[in-house]
């Protein structure tokens, strides 16, 4: 086993096509740590390393899982994730996107064939009483497993036996990236240097769709949405348009759900006016230019007030703010939407759905885009395939033609069990793309909870073999006289909400001796709405848990 010439080969291969490539180094915990400093070795990296693990004393820069999001809008050319413990599928959601292009993903796991079987500490979360760990499933680990077994990028190796299994070979030319452009001065508002800090053509087109908001008044007011994956540049759009129109005297809003999500819109429009020459002052949350424009973050409450009437409200992360909150912003006469699409921290077609009709109504000229070209690394990258189908990123319901004439009389109610979603691909996807689509704050460690969870089911209505209706159901009660005392005498007991609050507020010590289910999700395709399917799905539930499923 040569782990710094397969590490050497992967990073020389991942820098050739701009890409990045996975090393598995599956087994002993100890071995495993030892080997990847090996790699590290060969692949010739001597710093911008990060081991994620919660062993201490590395000579590289260390971070605990659960605060894996700090790594978040930072790029490392290594980065080594220790699964044996503290380990989620948030952890490996947040890092994969870390690591830039010609980088390594590292993987610390234990031997493959017993991975699935070995909970690990993230099984202790969805062990909620009364079941324990032992009822927790091992679904998704398989399913991971499979996905490093089978995937183009992904090298494996077993530290116990010396063994190499994989070398992770692309069978691909890599493609070529594209070029920004800068429109013609005749067609123009924004600066020069602006578009020359575009790195695609994507975000070239998305900042000239961008300058509608330069030109909008009373009369002619504008809104553009920009949707993307994560790793696509809108917020780097987004700032440079801001810092285009600061440095032509506008006044510009920035909100979004945290300050620090806007970080980067604020870091690029100082950057912009910075090369500009017309940087007058930067303070927290604050940017003035020359001209006399400024970039200023408001919260998205204080923001809907329109504080100081701006010339342009930018709004990042849009999808993740009520819709009532979204429609608020279209009172400015010029505002623009980012929002992600496909990412670990949920995914924004639920955006689009949600807010379209109240666009379509709103007295804007509308404009939207959708960026596809990665700014990190190349695209194509195969260990970007590799985690959207490892964590399901890319999840989304089934097209709307093929549910368009869903109706109560024409679908089936189906109670599949956690392993026929994890036997059926298909299904899955349209599953957990509707629980996507309908709540933005889906993330990964929902689908294995998903696949997982002893106390969760699923329940659908189903139109010629595609989900069109979908409930998550969490079981609750059925406690133990323990249990039920400690519940009593204030202590909070997970995944038992109603046990909880009857106990807590009704003095009740017997609440949690019967058995129910709460309904913790609940969507309906959009495309099939406003039909009665909602309703049909939570009759049909309650006629199964009444006895009646008729």
């Amino acid at each position: 086993m040569n782990v710094a010439g397969l590490a050497g080969a992967l990073r020389t291969a991942a820098e050739r096509a701009d890409h990045r490539r996975v090393l598995v180094l599956a087994g002993d915990r100890s071995a495993g740590i030892d080997a990847a400093f090996d790699a590290v070795e060969g692949a010739g990296v001597s710093d911008d390393v990060t081991f994620v693990t919660t062993r201490e004393g590395f000579r590289f820069e260390r971070v605990a899982p659960e605060r894996a999001d700090r790594l978040l809008g930072t790029t490392r050319d290594v980065v080594v994730c220790d699964t044996h413990e503290g380990f989620s599928p948030n952890v490996l959601g947040r890092l994969v996107g870390v690591v830039d292009g010609g980088g390594l993903f590292v993987l610390l796991t234990p031997p493959l064939d017993a991975w699935p079987d070995r909970a690990g500490s993230f099984a202790d979360s969805l062990a909620v009483p009364p079941f324990g760990v032992g009822d927790v499933g091992g679904r998704f680990r398989e399913r991971l497993v499979d996905t490093l077994r089978t995937h183009p990028g992904v090298a494996v190796v077993d530290v116990d036996a010396g063994e190499v299994e994989r070398r992770g070979e692309v069978e691909r030319s890599p493609p070529v990236r594209s070029s920004p452009t800068t429109p013609a001065a005749a067609v123009r508002r924004f600066p020069t240097a602006a578009y020359e800090a575009c790195v695609t053509a994507d975000q070239s087109r998305a900042l000239h769709a961008l300058e509608a908001l330069d030109a909008a008044d009373a009369s002619s007011r504008a809104a553009v949405v920009v949707e993307a994956d994560r790793g696509r540049g809108k917020s780097s759009a987004a700032g440079l348009a801001a810092g285009s129109l600061a440095a032509a005297g506008r006044d510009v809003v920035v909100t979004a759900p945290a300050r620090r999500s806007a970080a980067e819109v604020f870091d690029r429009g100082a950057e912009l006016l910075s090369n500009l020459g017309q940087l007058d002052r930067q303070e927290e949350g604050t940017i003035a230019s020359d001209a006399g424009g400024r970039i200023r973050f408001r919260e998205p409450g204080a923001a809907a007030d329109l504080p100081g009437d701006p010339d342009a409200v930018l709004v990042d992360e849009a999808a993740a703010l009520p819709v009532r909150r979204l429609s608020s912003f279209l009172a400015a006469d010029a505002v623009g939407f980012f929002t992600t699409v496909h990412g670990y921290e949920g995914a924004g077609r639920g955006f689009s759905v949600r807010f379209s009709e109240r666009l379509a109504d709103a007295a804007h000229d509308l404009e939207e885009l959708t960026l596809s070209e990665p700014i990190r690394y190349a695209p194509e990258d195969p260990v970007e395939s590799w985690a959207f189908r490892a964590l399901l990123l890319d999840a989304r319901p089934a097209v709307d033609p093929l549910v368009a004439d869903a109706s109560p009389a024409s679908v089936a109610y189906e109670a599949p069990s956690a392993a026929d979603l994890a036997a059926d691909e298909h299904r899955l996807r349209e599953v957990f793309g509707l629980l996507v689509l309908a709540h933005y704050r889906t993330e990964p460690d929902d689908l294995a909870r998903l696949l997982d969870a002893p106390n969760l089911r699923v329940r659908t209505l189903e139109h010629d073999g595609h989900v069109v209706s979908v409930a998550l159901l969490a079981r609750e009660g059925g406690l133990d006289a323990d249990i039920r005392e400690r519940m009593y005498e204030g202590e909070r007991v997970r995944g038992n909400m109603l046990p909880d609050v009857l106990t807590s507020q009704l003095r009740d010590e017997a609440a949690g001796v019967p058995v129910g289910h709460r309904i913790v999700r609940i969507a309906t395709h959009h495309a099939a709405r406003s039909r009665g399917l909602g309703s049909a799905l939570l009759a049909r539930i309650r006629g199964e848990f009444d006895g009646d499923a008729d």
